[in-house]
């Protein structure tokens, strides 16, 4: 049998700057896209909705709108592609290994149907329009789904003990946010370059850098580790969505799944809405979106290394309750908010302490069920795992767009107080369903069979 090479912290730091490409990508779509094309500019905020005279902005079906249809079928089929992409990763035997390959393959087309997305629905049809961003965004979730699960599955694998788990739970949660904190600098860095490219080309042009910059950050990791050096991975037998109805069949993997798709439901309705709460409710210019995420962010990534001990000491479940709890607190806080820039600062500060522990310790809980799996198995899908994780919580994401362009087609203050109540109340009942999750018994059970 090979001699694998031992999992160090300086090789988990090197494989999370993948996360941090991704993010920004993932930030860039899902922070920006809504809030260009649709709503309308006013003299603080020329930039609102620049891209809507593009595309079709009237309801289609009922109160649905365009942008949020494509958004909720790109999740849905975002979700659906997961567990197919997790099958062919888990049964992959490539020379490279089961997931290396896919990032390597991945983050070009990613980053550059990324810009594809604002860049090429501009022709003066808007019917073809429509079609062109349509194709682009079902394009968008299927590239960033065959990066990141396979990606996600080598979270489980570089994880081999429970200490490494939750330091790479960390430390891409650390990129994670760094990626999508980045994403927000978009209309700081597009004003920059207004002067050169104009109003709609600075905007296309600030996205070509940052597409640049997360692809290189995902090649790095695709091309700098050695998957077979370090894992000892065989190919699983199990088709996909058999295997996909077999992680669900595991009733602590439901547990942790009820809650999830709940909590992303409320964060997609929470980011989605978050130029508009600064915007609309606050009144504040959208340069201001960085600085204030930049805050919430260096908040978050002081409180990195307590999370890190608090969970080794007093468990994953505890802190992810209260990380719960504290989200639905900054939802309501958002719900009644006024008028100035105190208020952006009020959130950024409180939203930092869930930010760390929802950041870090949900995919650990995930690595840890992964784990006791193919310990009790001798198979591992931990692939799978996380694309079943990934589709539960897409679908979340994908009602979350479908609500949030509906419920905002009036675009009134009213409205957007709206989303983030329904983001407060479904968070709230999130927090309660993780009770049930145990994770004293699968750590014990994990303990049991490696001594074993």
């Amino acid at each position: 049998m090979k001699q694998l090479k031992p999992i160090t912290n300086k090789l988990l730091w090197l494989f999370a700057l993948g996360q941090f490409g991704w993010s920004l990508l993932s930030g860039v779509v899902s922070n920006w896209m809504v809030y260009y094309y649709t709503g309308t500019p006013d003299a603080q905020n020329p930039n609102t909705g620049i891209f809507a005279t593009m595309i079709t902005q009237e309801p289609i079906l009922f109160k649905l709108t365009l942008i949020g249809l494509v958004m909720a079928v790109g999740r849905v089929f975002d979700a659906i592609t997961d567990p197919l992409i997790a099958g062919w990763s888990d049964r992959s035997d490539y020379k490279g290994g089961r997931r290396i390959p896919f990032m390597r393959a991945m983050a070009i087309p990613f980053a550059l149907c990324t810009l594809g997305i604002f860049a090429l629905p501009q022709t003066s049809n808007i019917v073809i329009n429509d079609a062109i961003l349509f194709i682009l965004l079902l394009v968008f979730y299927l590239f960033m789904t065959m990066f990141c699960t396979p990606y996600n599955a080598l979270i489980a694998e570089l994880g081999d003990t429970q200490q490494h788990r939750i330091n790479v739970s960390t430390y891409i949660s650390l990129t994670f946010i760094f990626g999508q904190s980045i994403s927000f600098l978009l209309p700081n860095l597009a004003g920059a370059l207004e002067s050169v490219a104009g109003q709609a080309g600075s905007i296309r042009l600030a996205i070509a850098i940052m597409s640049a910059i997360a692809c290189l950050a995902m090649l790095i990791p695709a091309f700098s580790i050695n998957e077979r050096d370090y894992i000892d991975s065989k190919p699983s037998d199990t088709k996909p969505f058999k295997s996909l109805a077999k992680t669900f069949s595991n009733g602590q993997f439901r547990r942790f799944v009820y809650s999830d798709v709940i909590y992303f439901f409320a964060l997609t309705l929470f980011q989605t809405g978050l130029p508009f709460y600064e915007t609309k409710l606050m009144e504040i210019e959208d340069t201001w979106t960085f600085l204030l995420t930049a805050t919430m962010t260096g908040i978050s990534v002081l409180l990195y290394p307590l999370v890190n001990i608090l969970a080794k000491k007093f468990g994953k479940k505890t802190l992810i309750i209260i990380g719960f709890f504290t989200y639905s607190c900054v939802f309501a806080i958002t719900t009644l908010c006024g008028k100035g820039l105190q208020w952006g600062f009020i959130i950024a500060v409180a939203a930092a302490i869930p930010m760390a522990i929802l950041g870090i310790l949900p995919q650990a809980c995930v690595a840890d069920v992964a784990e006791l799996t193919r310990l009790e198995t001798k198979e591992d899908r931990s692939g799978m795992f996380f694309a079943a994780r990934t589709f539960a919580f897409k679908m979340g994401q994908a009602l979350a767009a479908i609500i949030f362009t509906s419920i905002t087609i009036v675009g009134t203050p009213k409205s957007y107080r709206m989303t983030a109540l329904i983001a407060f109340i479904c968070c709230f009942i999130g927090a309660c369903l993780f009770f049930a999750y145990n994770e004293k018994k699968i750590l014990e059970k994990i303990d049991s069979l490696k001594n074993n």
